[in-house]
């Protein structure tokens, strides 16, 4: 199933899509699934088989032409970021294999839908990069979580575009932080897709375009530290909530490693698709 928020003349909405329209779940239940992707994860499985009933019956649609997409998630506790998880982007860099997972966070206030605007004033940052990455969306509580379980706590999938200002990335002191969360810096969606859709999500092609040329071509068959590992590693030292997102890592090709480097600009379109979930487009806009 393919979750979607959006909204509606300001309202916010979740539905189920089809190759008919959207299925407003709300409107479908009379009321009983909630208008927030949220609140409907933190109703679990019966939410999940609920919705999936009323897809099979619906013959109310809306169609996608009316909407404005949001984030899959629009307001999750946290987003997570992983680097340096590709073995071809760290053949790129040239740097060592890392241990353990190499974290930082984007705040949810970054989080823009499919179709909208990336943007940034070229007064604070001139070295705006490109990440096309799959973002993992946690479906129930996870505390110490081992890795044998952790397929249990996934709800789905999405993509994420780990928009990133390189110059302030690296700047002493900032820790990644400032680079990373600049706002509508984390372009996700265009919609959740269920676990049970993506059986695998390990061997999944990986890919963003830039105004149609291709820049980052691979597979998820690359990361270094999987799914399972990564939530065993990070639901160790703190709990995942329902909503939260882990962004798990861009492949090789970002743009601060070519010769000359190759930065976004206003007008730019950035395209990123994964196998069974979709393609996430936005343009780039600068003042």
């Amino acid at each position: 199933m393919k979750l979607v928020s959006y909204k509606i003349n300001n309202h916010p909405h979740l539905g189920a899509v089809t190759e008919h329209g959207i299925v407003d779940l709300h409107q479908a239940s009379g009321g009983e699934l909630p208008a927030h992707a949220l609140d409907f994860l933190y109703l679990g499985e019966w939410a999940l088989d609920a919705a999936r009933d009323l897809v099979n019956l619906a013959d109310t649609f809306t169609s996608p032409e009316v909407i404005k997409i949001l984030a899959p998630i629009p307001n999750p506790s946290k987003v997570i970021g992983i680097g340096l998880n590709y073995m071809d982007h760290v053949c790129e860099i040239d740097v060592d294999v890392p241990e353990f997972p190499t974290m930082f966070c984007k705040y949810p206030s970054s989080l823009i839908g499919h179709g909208e605007i990336i943007s940034w004033s070229r007064n604070l940052t001139e070295n705006v990069d490109y990440e096309a990455e799959l973002a993992v969306v946690i479906g129930k509580t996870a505390s110490r979580v081992t890795a044998e379980n952790a397929y249990e706590h996934i709800a789905g999938y999405t993509i994420c575009n780990d928009i990133s200002a390189r110059d302030l990335q690296f700047r002493t002191g900032d820790q990644w932080l400032r680079g990373k969360c600049l706002d509508s810096f984390c372009p996700m969606g265009p919609y959740l897709v269920t676990s049970d859709e993506i059986p695998d999500p390990h061997s999944l092609q990986i890919q963003c375009r830039l105004n149609d040329e291709l820049v980052q071509d691979s597979s998820t068959a690359e990361l270094i530290h999987k799914i399972p590992q990564l939530i065993e590693y990070l639901s160790e030292a703190f709990t995942l909530l329902p909503g939260d997102v882990i962004i798990t890592g861009t492949p090789g090709g970002v743009g601060a490693f070519r010769d000359p480097p190759l930065w976004l600009k206003s007008g730019d379109t950035t395209s990123v698709e994964i196998t069974g979930l979709g393609c996430l487009t936005n343009t780039c806009q600068t003042d």
